[in-house]
């Protein structure tokens, strides 16, 4: 488009131009034209409207406008454009008004042309990814920040945030929106595709158009929160009931190929080579690929709101079409182990479950008949057909199972009720079968309990059941109770039984048999047919309460027992004395001495609670046996018991101490003390080894006699054996001490203290070694030393060397360990070094004296020479 333009001369003043009438006609002419061409221009204009439903087309349109405007607004603003419009306004032309008004008109649709293209190209790029974008991408960015980019629109445009454009323009992108699922879930190719793709593009799609809504919302919100003061408030359902129509029909699209897949699933490869009949499943895969057929062959575009009658009638024959396929399915693959509601019985169960499925297909069937259009269909005259089919084969399916339950219930309660109360099993594989490993098990078939259970279900069902099954089910509550308290009182037994040791068993015997001949005329007469059965739990439960009582009282009375028992078993026999000081450890003799008086005491408190333990084994007399002699014969085995417990108990009292006191020998703490003396010509100890093995010896002794003090009982009673008189002078007392004795665990500790006693002892004389060096102090003779030293006249020197010699011993003697600790021992080395002192020292005054005669003599010797000469 291109203004005409005068062909006069302007060179000249406006104001002269104006005041020329050829020029102003001129340009008068030029006006009318520029008039004209504006206005058939803007109407041109404001006529078009977009060429499509997408909202690109709505961008195009904007952009086109702002190029023809600003065409035309750029040749208005031109140097030669202005200066005639002065000059007609000099002119004071009355066009001049009317050019204005349109030359007015021009602007303000140029900038509002200008805005519109300017805001919506910003979303031009997320409309195209809108177009090209994958599914993940459109929902996570390219929609919400489309809608994002509007809201700033909507805000920031002066031309664009009205109604009657926003909403024409969300409208657009709605169909777009809309125009890109149609494009995903292509009905053409999509039942062509395999399952999981299929389902992937619907969902792809049905997200697309949900995030649609759902960020227009949020958007809406945003506006809001803002401080706009023009809201969203456009109207929703025209804007999306077109999507939301669409949203449900992938829905359906979405159900009908997670049923196809649900029906493929119930028959998988692995089920087809284990089944007994694999063309039948090839079958129904056929049947379910007919249900599907229709969906394939629309003849309508189940997305257009116009044909929504046509798809609703069209997913109601899917569904019934799928109802009773699934159901054929369920009850074809389930025959053989049908699922059963909670607490139902296999038979009753399988036929209500039966029942359910007929049920579900009737009341789909119903529904059906009530759309005559889709019953007089041939698809409607074949899912009829396949119904009875089904119905048919359920009512013989039920038949059946009615038929043996009712025929084995006969056959087999009137067997089951001949069963005893109880059956006798053993706990253990020992071939040697005692008391305690027989148990007594409920004999009760679970069967009976089974057939209860059906029987009432039977009837609820309505179908008659077998008068002995009827009557047991009114007694079930009798029989419930009797089973239970069998149960309670075999669980009392069997855990009585287990709480008794041996010989608590033969103690109880008498009364164990008595529950025993209870027990097993519920083992051997009485059956579930029998009227005493109440009487026999009842008497059965007393007995075992009797006992139960009695075996308490007895572990009472075991537990006191066992008390002082443990108590003699752990007392101390090595009682080691503890020195106020460092210095104050005792000499061995001192020492074994305290030990063995400490002993004493100890031996006569363990003394009184051996002496205890008759008399309440005399109270287990009295309550078992109802006498208090201390010698029933009914209690001989179990006195045997607690003798041989009490030699045990005395066994480990021994080598327990043993170990401490072998423990404590090897411990590196002082115990004793033994002082090393000079016993010339030897170094030795006092005591000597010797007598300190044998000290050593005797306390282990020692120790094992205490048992002496416990004297056995006489044979099959509990009362201490009296001393027998073997000779008129010999008087033999029968103690425990010839069985202690003799246990290879005392022995062993026995040798293996005097081992580490003698081993120690050798050690420490060979700590005494080291001061055979200077044995010279005393095993040379002295007065032959010194008398050959006499008459060797020696010079001061070697009398000098001599004296520092020994003087140096002494002195080195001072510097020595006088205490060394060696494990239990304390070895006290200040005797010796005392002893090798006073030696050094006697060698130095003999030297001395020596030498001062030797000194005398050469003395008086020289005054005899001065005196002379």
């Amino acid at each position: 488009l291109k203004l005409e333009m005068p062909t006069v001369n302007l060179d000249r003043e406006v104001a002269i131009l104006a005041t020329v009438p050829v020029v102003v006609q001129s340009l008068k002419r030029c006006a009318v034209t520029w008039q004209k061409l504006i206005s058939r221009v803007l109407e041109e204009q404001l006529k078009k409207v977009p060429q499509g439903n997408d909202p690109l087309a709505e961008i195009d349109l904007w952009r086109e406008k702002n190029a023809v405007l600003s065409a035309l607004t750029e040749q208005i603003k031109l140097p030669e454009v202005q200066k005639i419009l002065e000059i007609l306004q000099e002119a004071d032309s009355k066009l001049t008004g009317d050019l204005q008004i349109v030359l007015s008109d021009l602007k303000k649709h140029h900038m509002e042309a200008q805005d519109c293209a300017k805001f919506l190209s910003t979303l031009e790029r997320h409309l195209k990814n809108l177009s090209s974008g994958s599914g993940v991408d459109v929902l996570s960015h390219t929609i919400p920040s489309l809608l994002n980019a509007l809201r700033l629109v909507w805000i920031m445009s002066r031309c664009y945030n009205k109604d009657e454009r926003m909403v024409p323009f969300l409208e657009r992108i709605s169909w777009h929106i809309s125009a890109r699922a149609r494009r995903v879930v292509d009905l053409q190719t999509l039942f062509k595709q395999d399952i999981a793709t299929a389902k992937k593009k619907i969902t792809e799609a049905k997200n697309t158009l949900e995030q649609w809504k759902k960020c227009y919302f949020t958007t809406c919100i945003q506006v809001e929160e803002s401080g706009s003061k023009r809201y969203w408030k456009f109207d929703v359902k025209r804007l999306f009931e077109k999507t939301d129509y669409m949203v449900s029909i992938c829905q359906d699209l979405y159900d009908i190929f997670q049923v196809t897949e649900e029906l493929y699933n119930i028959f998988i490869p692995e089920l087809i080579t284990v089944t007994e009949n694999p063309k039948a499943i090839e079958e129904l895969r056929r049947e379910v690929n007919i249900i599907i057929s229709p969906m394939e062959d629309l003849t309508f575009d189940p997305f257009s709101m116009e044909t929504a009658r046509d798809w609703a009638f069209a997913m109601e024959e899917f569904r019934e079409d799928v109802t009773v396929e699934i159901v054929k399915q369920i009850f074809a693959q389930n025959l053989k182990d049908p699922p059963r509601y909670k607490n139902h019985p296999p038979v009753a169960g399988a036929i209500s479950w039966s029942r359910s499925l007929c049920q579900r297909i009737q009341h789909t069937v119903t529904r059906f008949q009530e759309e005559e259009e889709l019953l007089a269909s041939e698809r409607g005259k074949k899912v009829k057909q396949i119904y009875l089919q089904v119905v048919k084969k359920m009512e013989e399916y039920e038949q059946e199972k009615y038929c043996q339950w009712r025929e084995r219930t006969e056959q087999m309660l009137p067997l089951l009720l001949k069963d005893t109360l109880l059956t006798i099993t053993s706990a253990t594989e020992d071939p040697v079968t005692t008391k305690k490993s027989i148990c007594f098990t409920l004999n009760f078939s679970p069967e009976i309990l089974e057939i209860i259970t059906e029987t009432k279900y039977m009837e609820q069902l309505g179908l008659p059941v077998p008068e002995m099954a009827r009557y047991m089910a009114l007694q079930e509550d009798k029989y419930l109770r009797y089973t239970s308290k069998l149960k309670a009182m075999l669980d009392r037994y069997h855990k009585l039984m287990e709480m008794m040791n041996e010989a608590e068993t033969k103690l109880l015997d008498q009364y164990v048999q008595e529950l025993w001949r209870m027990l097993k005329s519920g083992h051997k007469r009485l059956t579930w047919k029998a009227v005493g059965i109440g009487e026999f739990i009842l008497q059965c439960t007393q007995t075992i309460g009797k006992l139960e009582l009695l075996v308490h009282q007895i572990h009472n009375i075991s537990e006191d027992i066992n008390s002082k028992l443990q108590s003699i078993e752990s007392t101390n026999l090595f009682k080691f004395p503890h020195p106020e000081n460092d210095d104050g450890h005792p000499g061995p003799k001192e020492f074994f001495d305290y030990v063995k008086c400490e002993q004493a005491k100890e031996v006569e408190q363990l003394v009184k609670k051996y002496s205890a333990i008759p008399q309440l084994l005399i109270e287990v007399e009295r309550r078992v046996a109802s006498t208090n002699s201390g010698k029933s014969p009914k209690l001989a085995s179990y006195y045997a018991y607690w003798e041989n417990r009490i030699c045990q108990a005395l066994t480990q009292l021994i080598v327990k101490n043993l170990q401490t006191f072998n423990a404590a020998i090897v411990a590196n703490v002082p115990l004793l003390q033994i002082e090393v003396v000079l016993s010339v010509p030897e170094i030795t100890l006092q005591p000597n080894a010797s007598e300190i093995e044998k000290m050593t010896l005797q306390s282990i002794q020692d120790c094992v006699e205490v048992t002496k003090h416990f004297i056995r009982w006489m044979h099959g009673t509990c009362i201490e054996c009296p001393p027998q008189h073997v000779k008129a002078d010999e008087v033999v007392t029968f103690s425990f001490y010839s069985d202690v004795s003799q246990s290879p665990l005392i022995t062993e500790q026995a040798v293996l203290i005097t081992h580490n006693v003698h081993k120690l002892l050798a050690s420490l004389n060979k700590c005494l070694n080291q001061w055979e060096r200077y044995d010279l102090l005393w095993k040379s003779d002295k007065d032959t030393v010194l008398d050959r030293l006499a008459a060797e006249k020696p010079a001061c020197v070697t009398f000098d060397e001599q004296l520092q010699f020994y003087m140096k011993i002494a002195q080195e003697v001072t510097q020595q360990p006088l205490i060394i600790d060696e494990q239990f021992i304390r070895l006290q080395l200040a005797p010796l070094a005392s002893a090798v002192q006073e030696n050094a020292k006697s060698w130095v005054m003999s030297l001395g004296k020596l030498l001062n005669e030797v000194a005398r003599e050469e003395l008086f010797s020289l005054r005899d020479e001065i005196q002379v000469g």
